[in-house]
């Protein structure tokens, strides 16, 4: 589904991924770890468009992505859920959701209304409330939701364990389990929190000081004392 080869990016004199180069499978979750500062987010950034890469090559089912500005991202199948649970607090929830499907059919709209409520049934409890009155984890749902609406086949997601319970983290995770199983739907996940994240993925690619360490199935690399302890901190 994503291939990303020698991908080199910067930020002024600093250069924040260096040759970076790996694949997420179709119809799987890749899950992107490492400390902070490892290059995470600036990789999601520059696959979603929002950062140019210096060099390199992102291709996106076989189509070269790398110069494609990130509002043509949706049309191509790609949808970002950025760090920070970013919602329009002033709309209401189902407006929030209504705008992930900007751009497409009405009525294929509505009936992606009715699969994020059935996804997230306490969104469909709150769905006239303004989304600036949502706790943190339902502001995550919301967030992701919203992406869903558009129908990727990629889902970037950044971080979506942070800062909440750990019964809402396995309630999310859980969720993308069954999206990937019973979709199709490719996950790139970035976190922190490399023990959730292995439990759920297919793959894992551990980043350091934005430079691939390893690139192994999920189990190979739960397995590994060594790497655990020296970038996953677990």
């Amino acid at each position: 589904m994503l291939s990303i080869e020698s991908l080199t990016v910067g930020y002024g004199p600093v250069t924040a991924l260096h040759e970076v180069s790996f694949t997420a499978r179709r119809g799987e979750i890749t899950a992107v770890l490492g400390a902070n500062g490892a290059g995470k987010t600036t990789l999601l950034r520059t696959v979603s468009g929002l950062h140019r890469a210096r060099s390199g090559s992102i291709r996106l089912a076989d189509r070269a992505i790398d110069r494609a500005p990130a509002e043509a991202m949706p049309a191509l199948g790609m949808a970002h859920v950025p760090e920070g649970r970013g919602v329009i607090t002033e709309l209401t929830v189902e407006e929030n959701l209504r705008l992930g499907g900007l751009g497409r059919a009405r009525r294929v709209r509505g009936g992606d209304l009715d699969l994020a409520y059935d996804l997230f049934g306490v969104l469909a409890d709150r769905r006239a409330a303004a989304a600036g009155t949502l706790s943190g984890g339902e502001r995550q749902m919301l967030v992701i939701g919203r992406a869903l609406m558009a129908r990727p086949e990629l889902l970037l997601l950044d971080e979506p364990s942070l800062g909440l319970a750990p019964r809402i983290v396995a309630q999310i995770f859980a969720l993308l389990r069954g999206l990937v199983a019973d979709q199709g739907l490719t996950v790139l996940l970035v976190e922190q929190n490399a023990r959730s994240a292995l439990s759920v993925a297919d793959h894992g690619v551990v980043l350091d000081l934005g430079r691939v360490v390893a690139d192994e199935h999920a189990h190979v690399l739960a397995a590994d004392d060594q790497l655990r302890h020296a970038y996953l901190g677990f």
